[in-house]
């Protein structure tokens, strides 16, 4: 979402290459070289076109083909509910992580979740509908993995957005027991949109998901999925960035479980160093959301010229 004024024919930043000839004569790598290497790729610069964090908002750009991006992240929530199990609490998550490589010029996928949830209980606002093992003040789990496909299908022109697709769906990585995950299987499509006006970036996503209802078998809800977001460059260096994320639910009754959530969020991204720093703080507005809550983390993006050639 970061535009600069150094850009290759691709549009994105240059970036540390390493000839392949160099590789293929030397018939593979020693652990010193292969130390090396890591070390080179990175102090290197990272290809910012793509950087996502901290908003949640998908851009219609992609990671440059035959590169990664590697995010890092830590969130804090507070006084959250878990309808499902009833919990209160404030909700520290360990480890939020996603791996994207580029495939093509206009096709990326992408793998990601939480390392670890921690939840500090404030009360129990309602009775469980499923089984805790729940015993303390506290309690912590996994987070869900996912998997995910972004396709550019429609490059930006002058007085038309760029349009995209992403679909993929959450895996049931959880332990419904502990109060914190749901443990259920949950698919998704989005329509993306995306915009560059001067320095402001302008996003848009709308979508579906599919959502298993955890204590009803052969039941499910189907909320739209939304989200719009601005990104400014402020500088070569600094990014703000604000969004309006979250989920409807249109059923008349909500399966408990899958109720509406969202959010307002805003931030800042910092390049140093060829890393993407970000910071954010969160205000939600429905019942479900976090009241409030912040994060912050780390990225980076650069080529892997042995993987893709």
């Amino acid at each position: 979402m970061i535009r600069h004024s150094r850009t290759n024919n691709n549009g994105h930043l240059p970036v540390f290459r390493i000839p392949p000839q160099s590789w293929e004569r030397s018939g593979g790598a020693s652990s010193p070289k292969l130390f090396l290497l890591a070390l080179l790729l990175l102090l290197a610069p990272g290809q910012a076109a793509a950087q996502q964090r901290p908003l949640l908002t998908e851009d219609t750009r992609t990671v440059a083909a035959g590169s990664a991006r590697f995010e890092l992240g830590f969130d804090f929530e507070q006084n959250r509910n878990f309808p499902l199990s009833g919990l209160n609490g404030d909700l520290s998550r360990f480890g939020v992580v996603s791996l994207t490589l580029g495939l093509a010029r206009q096709v990326e996928i992408e793998t990601g979740g939480v390392l670890q949830n921690y939840l500090s209980i404030n009360r129990r606002y309602r009775p469980s509908a499923i089984p805790l093992t729940v015993t303390g003040n506290s309690t912590n789990d996994i987070g869900d993995f996912f998997f995910a496909t972004k396709v550019r299908l429609v490059e930006e022109a002058r007085r038309r957005p760029a349009i995209g697709l992403r679909f993929g769906a959450e895996l049931p990585n959880s332990n419904q027991a502990r109060g914190i995950g749901l443990n259920r299987t949950t698919t998704f499509g989005t329509l993306l949109l995306g915009k560059t006006v001067g320095r402001w970036r302008l996003i848009g996503n709308v979508g579906m998901a599919i959502v298993p209802a955890p204590t009803n078998n052969f039941s499910q809800n189907d909320p739209l999925t939304y989200s719009m977001a601005a990104t400014y460059d402020w500088t070569k260096r600094v990014t703000l960035a604000g969004e309006v994320q979250g989920r409807s639910s249109l059923r008349r009754v909500t399966p408990l479980g899958t109720e509406s959530e969202g959010g307002v969020r805003i931030g800042a991204r910092i390049r140093v160093a060829g890393l993407a720093w970000d910071v954010a703080a969160f205000r939600g507005y429905h019942p479900t959301s976090p009241r409030t809550g912040m994060m912050i983390g780390v990225t980076y993006e650069g080529e892997l010229p042995f993987l893709f050639r």
